[in-house]
């Protein structure tokens, strides 16, 4: 988001070189620089011990293709603990594992999405209110049901899921 008036004040701004970064908002009332800011946001593949990724229906994200969990970050929160919750909250699984596997850039929505791999015991789902339907699929069939657009970090994970497989490479115990 670009600033156009100051938060603290609500003075128009102007824009003042703030070193390497360039012109940036600047009030001249609190003599404070206002950079451009962004959500950022988690995003988790959760897989069990039966090779079956956690597919989301949510309306509200899309009616075309499932998801993976998703959810803004709160303040005071770290991504780890972000994606611990929320697994939980969205779907009621408490986490054996959870990698982080790096940031992506969410163009459409301009959100930093924290981009995590996590191992859930497989049972029944204890769905939030947000969430109108979950369901377990095997790897194999899962990316048939989520977008394989650009702009989409749901691709990604999946490969790096099909690595992690084809490597053998063992979870990390939480």
């Amino acid at each position: 988001m670009r600033y156009t008036y100051c938060p603290d004040c609500g003075t128009k701004l102007g824009f003042r070189q703030a070193g390497d970064d360039g012109l940036v908002p600047y009030c001249e009332s609190c003599e404070k620089y206002w950079f451009d800011s962004f959500h950022s946001c988690i995003i988790a593949m959760v897989v069990n011990e039966e090779n079956e990724i956690a597919l989301l229906d949510q309306a509200h994200l899309s009616t075309q293709f499932k998801t993976f969990v998703s959810g803004y970050i709160t303040p005071g929160e770290t991504a780890e603990e972000c994606a611990q919750r929320e697994i939980f909250e969205e779907l009621g699984l408490e986490l054996e594992s959870l990698e982080m596997t790096g940031t992506y850039w969410f163009e459409r929505r301009g959100q930093l999405m924290h981009c995590f791999l996590a191992k859930a015991k497989k049972q029944d789902f204890k769905l939030s209110c947000e969430i109108q339907g979950a369901q377990w699929v095997h790897y194999e069939e899962a990316i048939n049901y989520f977008p394989q657009r650009k702009g989409s970090a749901m691709p990604m994970l999946y490969e790096l899921y099909l690595k992690k497989l084809e490597e053998g490479q063992p979870w990390k115990p939480l």
